[in-house]
């Protein structure tokens, strides 16, 4: 008999008298009283079912109110429920009670897996027959037990309400026929019939000792399912809190008699706060107050502990709660004097661990704490102990001796569980925890999907078909004394971890678990989520486990880890590595911190195998590689770059790489690819080794170099990549190299953890499962591949992780797989030993947008080493599309590379969502070389009609496709080139005759002096890049226009000069250089390139000298060996640059001794004063890098020898108004006022010794009729340096001709070519194309519109003559105002002719033609008018460009090239016409050949039918068609084809493509029709509609952008999961068991998955938008546009959107002068059709209020106010101008 005593004051404030429980045995039978009340003992009839050790040896009274409380209701024959917090208390309780009382228990853990199978009744086969066996309800009533329910909350609902009539009458029926009815109702019966006839109407009695005693949690306080109303209403509930407070306390003192009271009760005052209402109205979890006595079981071993570390293992508070939580927390802790964490000492290091002598399967444990040494007893495992610090794959440091030293602690009295981040070590840890107390490993992995069931047992057939259960890993660990790792405990569901705190069976005394799991997500919800972060770890998950947090390694443990496992790894590269990992784990930037989990220890470690393995690799490389940097967003590359900047990471382009060769060869049984070698496998199964079509090129060569490299280091693999880049391609060519057999999986949204590793199937009733190819691998050494792993959920690939770590993993037939390190697992039953050559290759798409998988690098690529596959670079892309189609012509090839480049950038800033990708550039190329007639155009066709119906897409797509010239949407027929005027008949004009020999009056010699040139500098000025926007102007129509595009220039800028220089071997593209004054600028680009180099010389030349000076520039490109450099002459100042456009260096050269010194009048040649003679340079032999300058009205030439440094001072009688250089060593000069034309002759190298030899010859001019005497000599504007060849002479002047000549051109010819100069002394004969009327007189007064900025009429020539020669064309061409162009000869009547800023008038000698091409007008021009008008006579000016085309740039910078060359243009206008396609209108006719049977007899003419009609075969008619042997049209064997004349009627194919005009005419109407309509109803004007458009048509791109991407977020949302146990659907392959036995529910379907219940609900996202609306934003709107970019900004908010209000809740905000808080829309009135939405931007508008600004004041109210909202996630946005005021 047991005597408790003692009063207590009840919960509530009641006092409860004292009671005591009794036991006492009499003659009629043992009787149990507490208090008052007592119960009549039964013998069991199985004792084995009776709790036993529940009862201590004292009952708190508060434990004997419980028990006195059940005795009653089980007197009166009622179930009761006990409810109450989480932990054992009440299961404790109700197992006091069944042992008190003798009963036996059916106890049943309730998961969310629970079906009615579960309760009532199961099917299990027999000798080939279902038979039913009873449940544990159905036993418990038939046999008289007490039925203990735990866990009411989480079974689903509707499970339970199948007891409702069991509680309530006793009453059930059951599957296998029987019923089950009250002991009452039984015993009536039996009165009146027998038992037997009971037993065949299959009546069966429920015990009258029957209970029912259910355990749950107070739902909604905690998480679960509420209880159904009529479940409920059949309990007696009882509220069991936790024991009060003097009882626990009397609890932990016996728990903990070495520890001093003062503490006990700090500790214990802790809990009961942290327990209290108020602390759960903080939101802060219950504290496990039933973890209090083992923690002072640890306390009393060692009393030196810190309270405050004794907290955090039992309340992790630093992980579970945000700061506002952990600072209440921290509060407590101070208020009960247990914030003693820094003061006290915690231990240090595991000293040493031996096996217990005293009791079996314990281990004595030695820790050093401080400078004591503690030894203590924990559970061992069976195999033999290890000593600490032995092993070589464990580096200890500091942090983690201290970590074991303390699980060793926990491990003395609890399960534990570690939290960590990903790769921090948490599996090594538990290893090596495991290894030293002797443990045995069972890894068990959780998954989201799995069952309670799954954690304990499998069901399984045995030979004879018979079903059988067999028990799980779990339980076999907890039988054998195993160390079982549950590893990812935040996946798992509550539900199904909370069976482990139930377990019953007999468990062996060292069973312990060791949890692992990732740190809770602080604010998350509690359910799971699309993205799967959740608060994991809740008040009845605290009450299973100790924890212990994984700290990061500091840099120096970190540093010696990663030494003392890679010990060859280069110092300085560990170093940088550790730098810039620990910069971003510090960081309170999000961003940088989602990198740095990309960088966890194992990651380091992987980097630095392998830096020590090929230490040349660059440190960014092996980082951008870990975190997939390709694939990152914008913001976060930027972060992860600045980061490698800060630590001074550079990523070296491998200057080697693009000499290095990347190719692979395989020789004597050694691959090598790049510089990486291995040895060629030998498959025994050589069918499974893939054979692909894989065209070699760099950088997927690259890409299989890098994984070779990693395949060797043993890792496993995962390729990244869009959809497309060839990653199946890239794997099957690995493997074919390497001659590997592969295995093939392909993973998809229905992929469960069991068809990824078995496939069960049925055969002759016995369950057989078939390997699936992950196994088969395995046990093979055959590669892994797995495809599209990013389709299968996250929580089921996470499988893959025990494989690929520890090499072991669990199979659903009971085998398991082990590592082939482990000798013991050769031949031991039910295993598969790994085989060593087993590997995973692993692919899957990149995370993110638009492809619409689950994130699978985020959850698992910190195992891999992670690969990103990108499309080909543009070369490597070019190189391989030749291979697909030899024969498709490099231009199409080059406009398809570009296009599709272009195209992925934009998907890559967002602009498209879809990312092209080789795959589909590649199937292109492939129908191009099939059928070449094809056309380009309609090809590209087949990738982009699926964006044909997605307007804005759609433009997008043809603006770019357009760019790169394909011409999409462009007809055959819409040829617009310039007409054609005919040329003047060629006269010859008279003679030039140069005078030599006799007379020495007439030939003069010039005396030459040589210096070297004096060089100041180099000055190093920055040469930025701007990204050349180049268009094809053959998009839609073809022209002589070949590209176009801006030079990225200041408004105020003038161009002054363009050259060019032709492509040399070394670089193909020919280069433009366009040089520009007012600032003095250089601009540099290839014909071909993507960038435009930018030089700006503001710094040079000084803005002022004595007064206003405003510089002009001319600019000449030198040649090879001088690649790439330039000099820039200065007219004005003769200054000269010499540019280097590579280095930035430049150096100033002067040509003269005087020349520093500046004109001290500064000449002002803008001006329309008399004009001064400029300096000038010609540089028509620059590309053999001399120069020649000289000054007008000056009489010197300056020649400049660039490479050998000199300037050669040649001095003249005469002095120059021009020089023409007709030969490098014959230069015409022409005198400045007689126009009288020289030649001067000089030796070809002019050496300083053969001075003084430049002789001058006057060259005398005739003309044929002598009858114009006297007529004014011309000044030519144009000279070629070069002769005409030979064939372009002769058609030129229409006779056969061979001699030297040259060709010039004046104002008052079109062209003249003068053969024989100037080689020839005879008389040179001139012939002329003479113009109708001199240039010069043609003056520009009535020109019109066009001189609409024209100051008056030029009082002077203008600088730039825009005159060149194309001499292989045969053409000159000059670039002339519309005023000199005949107008009216060249556009008809009733054509305006359109704005041009200059004509080009192409000259033609071949064809005799002369036409006039319009040059559009610019978009921009200078304010500087009058200025421009002094460089040029049009507004652009122009260079040659090659052979047969030139190059104009306008005045707005904007850069043209033409091709104008005949030859040229026939051939471009034939590629063009083939990129279209041939479209020639004849009908398509499908035709299916057989043969007749009829041999052709001998051809004829056959009859001719007298009524002419039509005949259709026969062979007897003339002129039909489809006959044989007659002659016609389309038969076979005639003689001839005949045609009858009859008419075919054949519409054109544009004729048939055309829809009806009047239909068109009718869709019109009906849209404008309901515009109207819509307009009306919502009351809006059509002039606001047309406001509103404005704003809207800016943006529209953008919004739908927006609203794709909102769309996704939705679907991902909606995204539909398992429903398991279900009547209907697919079959659930863990249930075919049960479908064999005859079980109902054992489908699965597709399904919304309700939220669960308790978890916290979807709140939408809130926005708050501000706008700027003070008065500023209206005043500078004329300057940059900033009122209308603002608010065009607000209507792309309002447009996105609209119809999201569900999901986003937004208001706009206006702040200004006025104010900071303008209310423009509010979050529940948001605006609805556009007549709303044009009303907020004219509040806009009229709430531009008084100048001022209060920006940041207004963003940090509103971001204070954000709390008050009822949102998930809130975001404030601003939209600023730059004058703030705060």
């Amino acid at each position: 008999m047991r005597n408790i005593l003692g009063a207590v004051l009840g919960r509530d404030g009641w006092t409860w008298r004292s009671h005591e429980v009794k036991l006492l045995s009499t003659s009629s039978g043992d009787t149990v009283t507490i208090g008052e009340i007592s119960y009549q003992l039964k013998t069991p009839r199985s004792p084995e079912l009776v709790p036993v050790k529940h009862i201590s040896d004292s009952i708190p009274q508060t434990v004997a109110q419980h028990l006195r409380w059940i005795m009653q209701k089980d007197l009166l024959g009622q179930d009761v429920f006990l409810i109450g917090p989480p932990g054992p208390l009440r299961r404790s309780i109700a197992m006091q009670y069944l042992e008190l009382t003798r009963r036996e228990v059916e106890y049943v853990a309730l998961s969310r897996d629970t079906t009615e199978t579960d309760l009532k009744q199961r099917r299990e086969i027999r000798a080939g027959t279902a038979f039913y066996i009873d449940q544990c309800a159905v036993r418990a009533a038939t046999e008289g037990r007490i039925l203990v329910l735990e866990g009411l909350e989480k079974a689903e609902r509707n499970v339970l309400p199948v007891l409702n009539n069991l509680l309530e009458n006793r009453e059930m029926q059951l599957e296998d026929g029987r019923f089950l009815m009250s002991a009452e109702r039984y015993d009536k019966l039996l009165q009146d019939h027998t038992k037997e006839e009971l037993d065949a109407w299959k009546i069966v009695r429920v015990s009258e000792d029957f209970r029912v005693i259910a355990l749950g949690l107070p739902v909604p306080k905690y998480k679960g399912n509420p209880l159904d109303p009529p479940l409920r209403s059949r309990f007696q509930a009882r509220d069991m809190f936790y024991l009060p407070f003097k009882d626990q306390l009397e609890l932990l003192y016996t728990a903990g008699p070495n520890v001093a009271a003062e503490r006990v009760s700090q500790l214990l005052s802790l809990a009961t706060t942290l327990c209290s209402q108020e602390s759960s109205t903080l939101g802060l979890p219950d504290f496990p107050m039933d973890n209090l006595p083992p923690a002072l079981q640890i306390l009393n071993v060692f009393p030196m502990l810190s309270s405050q570390q004794l907290v955090q293992r039992l309340y992790p508070y630093n992980s579970i709660l945000g700061k506002e939580g952990r600072t209440a927390v921290e509060g407590v802790l101070s208020r009960f004097e247990l914030l003693d964490g820094r003061h006290q000492p915690a231990p240090s290091d595991v000293l040493s661990v031996s096996s217990s002598r005293d009791v079996e399967h314990h281990a004595d444990v030695t820790l050093r704490v401080a400078d004591k040494d503690v030894t203590f007893q924990v559970p061992a495992g069976t195999k033999e102990l290890r000593p600490p610090h032995s092993s070589p794959a464990f580096i200890s440091t500091p942090s983690h001796a201290q970590l074991l030293a303390e699980m060793m602690q926990s491990h003395m009295v609890k399960d534990m569980c570690l939290i960590g981040p990903k790769g921090c070590g948490k599996s090594v840890i538990a290893r090596e925890f495991a290894e030293m107390l002797g443990y045995s490993i069972e890894p068990v992995m959780l998954y989201q999907d799995m069952t309670a069931r799954d954690l304990l047992q499998q069901r399984y057939t045995l030979p004879n078909g018979d079903t059988a259960w067999r028990p799980s890993p779990l339980v076999t660990a907890a039988q054998e004394g195993k160390l079982l790792l549950l590893d990812g405990v935040h996946r798992v569901n509550l539900g199904t971890l909370a069976v482990l705190a139930r377990s019953i069976f007999p468990i062996h005394p060292s069973f312990r678990v060791l949890a692992l799991a990732e740190p809770p997500v602080v604010g998350a919800s509690s359910s799971k989520g699309s993205s799967g972060a959740q608060q994991w770890l809740g008040p009845e998950l605290l009450t299973m486990f100790l924890y212990h947090t994984v700290t990061p390694l500091s840099r120096a443990e970190e540093i010696s880890l990663i030494q003392g496992l890679t010990p060859s790894v280069p110092k300085e590269a560990v170093e940088q590595l550790l730098q810039l990992t620990h910069s971003l784990r510090k960081t309170n930037d999000p961003t940088a911190q989602s990198l740095a989990s990309s960088l966890s220890t194992r990651q380091l470690l992987r980097i630095c195998r392998r830096l020590s393995q090929y230490p040349e690799e660059s440190i960014a490389h092996a980082v951008n590689k870990a975190c997939l940097s390709r694939f990152l967003p914008s913001l976060a590359r930027a972060s992860l770059q600045k980061n490698l900047a800060n630590c001074s990471i550079e990523d070296t382009p491998d200057s080697a790489e693009h000499t290095r060769s990347h190719s692979c060869t395989v020789k004597d049984g050694v691959l090598t690819i790049g510089s990486v070698s291995s040895p060629v496998y030998n498959p025994s199964e050589k069918m499974k080794v893939p054979d692909v079509l894989f065209y070699d090129n760099p950088q997927h060569m690259m890409v299989m170099e890098d994984m070779l490299k990693d395949f060797l280091l043993g890792e496993h693999l995962l390729l990244v990549g869009n959809q497309g880049v060839g990653k199946n391609k890239i794997v099957d060519r690995f493997l074919h190299l390497l001659n590997r057999p592969r295995e093939y999986l392909q993973l998809h949204r229905d992929t469960t953890v069991q068809t990824l590793t078995l496939q069960p199937s049925v055969r002759d009733g016995i369950i057989v499962y078939e390997d699936s190819p992950l196994v088969k691998a395995v046990k093979l050494g055959h590669i892994l591949v797995i495809d599209e792993a990013d389709k299968a959920p996250t929580n089921v690939t996470c499988i893959l992780k025990t494989l690929v770590e520890s090499g072991e993993m669990i199979l659903a037939d009971g085998r398991r797989i082990v590592s082939g390190s482990h000798a013991h697992a050769q031949g031991r039953p039910n295993t598969i030993a790994m085989h060593p050559d087993f590997r995973m290759l692993v692919l899957a798409n990149r995370p993110g947008f638009p492809f619409l998988g689950n994130d699978f690098f985020g959850a698992l690529g910190d195992i891999f080493s992670c690969h990103a596959v990108d499309n080909p670079k543009p070369q490597a892309e070019l190189a391989m599309l030749k291979q697909y189609g030899p024969n498709v012509p490099d231009a199409t090839l080059q406009k398809l590379v570009g296009a599709f480049g272009e195209l992925r950038s934009m998907a890559d800033q967002g602009t498209i969502t879809y990312p092209y990708s080789t795959r589909e550039v590649v199937n292109i190329v492939k129908h191009l070389q099939k059928f070449p007639d094809e056309g380009l155009a309609n090809v590209v066709r087949n990738v982009f009609d699926f964006d044909s119906y997605n307007k804005d897409m759609r433009e997008v797509l043809i603006g770019a496709l357009h760019k790169h010239g394909i011409p999409i949407g462009a007809k055959p027929s819409s040829v617009n080139l310039a007409k054609e005027l005919p040329l003047p008949e060629v006269k010859m004009s008279g003679y030039w005759t140069t005078n030599q020999g006799g007379n020495a009056r007439r030939k003069l010699l010039c005396p030459t002096e040589t210096h070297p040139i004096d060089i100041k500098g180099p000055v190093f000025l920055r040469v930025q890049g701007y990204p050349c926007n180049r268009q094809e102007s053959r998009a839609l129509s073809f022209s002589e226009e070949k590209a176009h595009w801006q030079i990225p220039m200041n408004e105020v800028n003038i161009i002054c000069d363009v050259t060019t220089k032709d492509g040399t071997n070394t670089h193909k593209h020919t280069q433009l250089y366009v040089a520009t004054c007012n600032p003095v600028s250089l601009y540099a680009m290839k014909e071909r390139g993507e960038t435009i180099h930018c030089m700006e010389l503001y710094d040079v030349f000084p803005r002022t000298i004595s007064g206003v000076w405003q510089p002009f520039v001319t600019v000449a490109a030198l040649g090879s060996p001088l690649d790439g450099q330039v000099v820039l002459h200065e007219e004005q100042s003769n200054t000269v640059l010499h540019l280097d456009l590579v280095t930035g260096a430049v150096r100033r050269l002067m040509l003269s001794q005087d020349s520093d010194q500046p004109s001290t009048k500064p000449s002002s040649w803008w001006s329309s004063k008399e004009q001064q003679g400029g300096h000038k340079m010609c540089r028509d032999f620059a590309h053999k890098n001399w120069l020649l300058f000289y000054k007008e009205d000056g009489n010197h030439l300056e020649v400049l020898d660039v490479l050998e440094g000199r300037v050669h001072s040649i001095s003249l009688p005469i002095n120059l108004k021009t020089v023409f250089l007709v030969a490098e060593d014959r230069w015409l000069l022409v005198e400045s006022n007689t126009n009288k034309k020289f030649l001067l002759t000089k030796p070809m190298h002019m050496g300083a010794e053969d001075s003084g030899v430049c002789q001058l010859h006057t060259i005398t001019e005739d003309s044929v009729s002598s009858g114009h005497g006297a007529s004014e000599l011309c000044v030519p504007q144009m000279l070629s340096c070069d002769q005409l060849p030979n064939e372009n002479l002769s058609v030129a002047l229409n006779q056969k001709i061979v001699s030297p000549n040259r060709l010039l051109a004046d104002t008052g010819s079109y062209a003249q070519v003068i053969v024989g100069f100037p080689d020839l002394m005879s008389p040179n004969e001139v012939y002329t194309f003479k113009r109708p009327v001199d240039l010069s007189e043609k003056k520009g007064g009535e020109g019109g519109g066009h001189m609409f900025f024209r100051g008056g009429l030029r009082s002077s020539s203008a600088k730039q003559t825009n005159c060149v020669s194309l001499l292989s064309a045969n053409q000159v061409v000059r670039a002339v105002p519309p005023y000199q162009v005949p107008l009216k000869e060249v556009y008809p009547k009733d054509v305006t002719p359109p704005m041009a800023a200059a004509y080009l008038e192409v000259t033609d000698l071949n064809s005799k033609k002369v036409k006039y091409i319009p040059v559009p007008r610019s978009m921009t021009v200078s304010p500087y008018t009058n200025w421009l008008s002094k460089v040029s006579d049009s507004d652009v000016i122009l260079a040659g460009l090659g052979s047969g085309g030139v190059v104009t740039v306008d005045m707005g910078g904007y850069v043209r090239l033409w091709e104008t060359g005949l030859d040229n243009l026939q051939r471009s206008l034939m590629e063009w016409r083939n990129m279209i396609g041939t479209e020639d209108g004849r009908p398509i006719q499908i035709t299916v050949q057989r043969d007749s049977g009829l041999d052709v007899t001998a051809p004829k003419h056959g009859k001719i039918d007298p009524n002419n009609a039509p005949h259709v075969g026969g062979n007897q008619w003339a002129g039909g068609t489809g006959g044989r042997d007659t002659a016609g049209l389309g038969g076979k064997g005639g003689p001839y084809r005949l045609d009858a004349g009859h008419k075919v009627y054949q519409v054109s194919q544009a004729e048939k493509d055309a829809v009806p005009e009047e239909i068109r005419r009718a869709a019109r109407e009906m849209g404008e029709k309901a515009f109207k309509e819509r307009l009306k109803e919502i009351d809006m004007s059509e002039y606001d509609a047309e406001t509103y458009e404005r704003f809207s048509k800016a943006v529209r791109r953008q919004v739908q952008s927006l609203r794709i991407i909102l769309d996704s977020l939705q679907a991902k949302g909606k995204e539909r999961q398992w429903l398991k146990n279900q009547a209907i659907g697919e079959l659930d392959d863990a249930k075919i068991i049960d479908g064999l036995t005859g079980e109902k529910a054992i489908y699965k379907r597709r399904g919304e998955l309700d939220p669960e219940l308790g978890s916290p609900q979807q709140k939408p996202k809130r926005l708050r938008v501000l706008a700027d609306v003070s008065g500023s934003m209206y005043r500078f709107n004329g300057v940059d546009g900033r009122l209308e970019r603002s608010m065009e900004a607000v209507c792309m908010v309002m447009e996105a959107l609209e119809s999201y209000e569900h999901k986003f809740k937004y208001d706009i905000v206006g702040h200004s002068g006025d104010g900071f808080d303008i209310e423009l829309v509010r979050a529940d009135k948001v605006p609805k059709d556009n007549k709303q939405r044009l009303k907020v931007l004219k509040v806009k508008v009229y709430k531009e209020c008084s100048e001022g600004f209060y920006s940041l004041k207004t963003s940090r109210i509103i971001v204070k106010n954000k709390a008050d909202y009822f949102a998930d996630f809130a975001y404030c946005g601003l939209f600023l101008k730059h004058n703030s005021r705060d």
